[in-house]
């Protein structure tokens, strides 16, 4: 699993899986809408799946998870494959947008724990783990030439810091790893779920009332 050894839990186990998969996903689904080839979006499903973790681990001073764990890419290459054999009808609507959410908060609390483990600040842990949450969609949306989701007022990036900060504080104050990652995910994910359901954004900046 792309976690050290002294972290390694059943929940972050999940927590893992959950994220690639889900990621993956979007990336294929977003290849298969423009009409690609299965190895393009194998390559999407790839270069989403695992964008953050890599950028987290690089900046940590950690050994890349995905390459020395060949079921990271085989998970993604799985999930392209299940998009390939699916009409993408199936997963158009929020059902994607909820499962998104879901595998960002995720990856969010797994970046956030790994970079606790290898003695980064809480700061820091917490920046690293809304990379892991969030750089994956971000290449993915650059290689399709299409608007980033961080570049809308939309709660996103908010929700993975959330779930961050949980997992500090969490952590800091010695509660049970199992319920620290529990809580922080589902925290996340209740304000990622949130601000779907009724689109809650933060306020943009404007001109006129710098003026």
């Amino acid at each position: 699993m792309p976690v050290a050894p002294e972290i390694l839990t059943p929940v972050l186990d999940l927590l893992d899986f959950l994220g690639v998969a889900v990621f993956a996903l979007s990336g294929a689904l977003l290849a298969a809408k423009e009409r690609q080839t299965f190895v393009t979006m194998g390559f999407f499903a790839l270069l989403t799946g695992v964008g953050g973790g890599t950028v987290r681990d690089l900046l940590i001073g950690a050994p890349v998870f995905w390459i020395n764990d060949a079921w990271v890419a085989a998970v993604c290459l799985g999930t392209a494959l299940v998009a390939w054999f699916t009409p993408t009808r199936w997963w158009d609507g929020k059902l994607l947008d909820y499962a998104d959410g879901l595998g960002l908060t995720a990856y969010a609390v797994l970046g956030t724990a790994k970079a606790l483990t290898y003695g980064i600040p809480p700061i820091p842990a917490i920046v690293m783990g809304i990379v892991t949450g969030c750089v994956g969609g971000i290449f993915r949306d650059v290689v399709a030439g299409r608007p980033s989701i961080i570049m809308r007022p939309e709660l996103y990036v908010t929700a993975a810091a959330l779930s961050a900060a949980l997992c500090v504080v969490g952590t800091l104050a010695n509660l049970p790893q199992a319920l620290t990652y529990s809580v922080a995910a589902a925290a996340g994910f209740a304000l990622r779920a949130a601000a779907i359901r009724w689109n809650l954004a933060l306020p943009s900046y404007r001109e006129q009332d710098r003026a």
